[in-house]
């Protein structure tokens, strides 16, 4: 490998690093937002049916202060019953207090609806409540973990810049120039290795005599494809050759003395 790319292997590492946990950070509001959502839902969900339980335990003592109302004029209404001296009249307060007495049960059939759909209401309200309880400590747990890892990867993150900082102070100007020209344009790693005859980088395969050159140059290659810096990780070929051959003499000594 071209010595000259040990120290940009070594920046490479940080940086690729350093973009994930830039990655993770940036994704932990959506982690957070994804718990947060069906938290707010069991919030709202509970707040609906608590107020309709509310609301329907208003309407159930406003027909009971109705019933109530109803029963003491009908009860006046039966008191009267005795004063009255015609038989007419007599036979019209019945009628009243019969109309009053339908009407009462009217409003009773009203109490007794209301109440089963009291009931039926604050059965949905206390399923809520446990749904919202069950969610509201998952999410308890998950955001007490995220701001957890959001500590972590911050203290990494400082570490790892730091130490970029350092090992950049140590690279030739124009070397390093050349590699953050890439990465910026890559907006990736800008070095490439080379394996099985493609580029690791874009995944295009590698004129061979580029091959060939990587391998055995100092110089520095680019990709023609991709244009990240080119390097190879393993052995370089040794070329072999052919050794002398055996000497006619000599072999035909061998021959005559067997």
């Amino acid at each position: 490998m071209n010595q000259n790319l040990f120290p940009l292997l070594e920046l490479q590492k940080l940086d690729l690093r350093i973009m994930e946990i830039k990655d993770q950070r940036r994704k932990i509001p959506e982690r957070l937002q994804a718990v947060e959502s069906p938290r707010r839902e069991a919030q709202q969900l509970h707040q609906q049916t608590s107020a309709s339980v509310d609301i329907l335990n208003k309407e159930r003592r406003s027909y009971e202060q109705d019933l109530e109302a109803h029963e003491a004029h009908t009860e006046k209404m039966k008191s009267r019953l005795s004063e009255l001296k015609s038989n007419k009249e007599y036979q019209a307060h019945l009628f009243e207090i019969e109309v009053a007495n339908k009407k009462k049960g009217d409003i009773e059939e009203k109490i007794l609806l209301c109440m089963e759909k009291i009931e039926q209401v604050q059965h949905m309200a206390k399923e809520a409540q446990e749904r919202l309880s069950a969610i509201e400590k998952a999410f308890a747990q998950e955001k007490q973990a995220l701001d957890e890892l959001e500590r972590a990867l911050s203290r990494e993150l400082a570490d790892l810049e730091a130490q970029y900082q350092a090992r950049s102070a140590h690279v030739e100007k124009g070397l390093l120039n050349r590699y953050n020209t890439i990465k910026a344009a890559r907006k990736d790693q800008p070095l490439a290795q080379i394996k099985e005859g493609i580029c690791s980088g874009c995944r295009l395969q590698l004129p061979p005599q580029l091959i060939t050159e990587v391998k055995r140059s100092q110089d520095l290659h680019t990709c023609p494809y991709c244009r990240r810096m080119l390097y190879w990780d393993g052995e370089i070929p040794v070329e072999t050759t052919p050794g002398p051959d055996l000497d006619k003499t000599s072999a035909l000594e061998i021959g005559e003395s067997v």
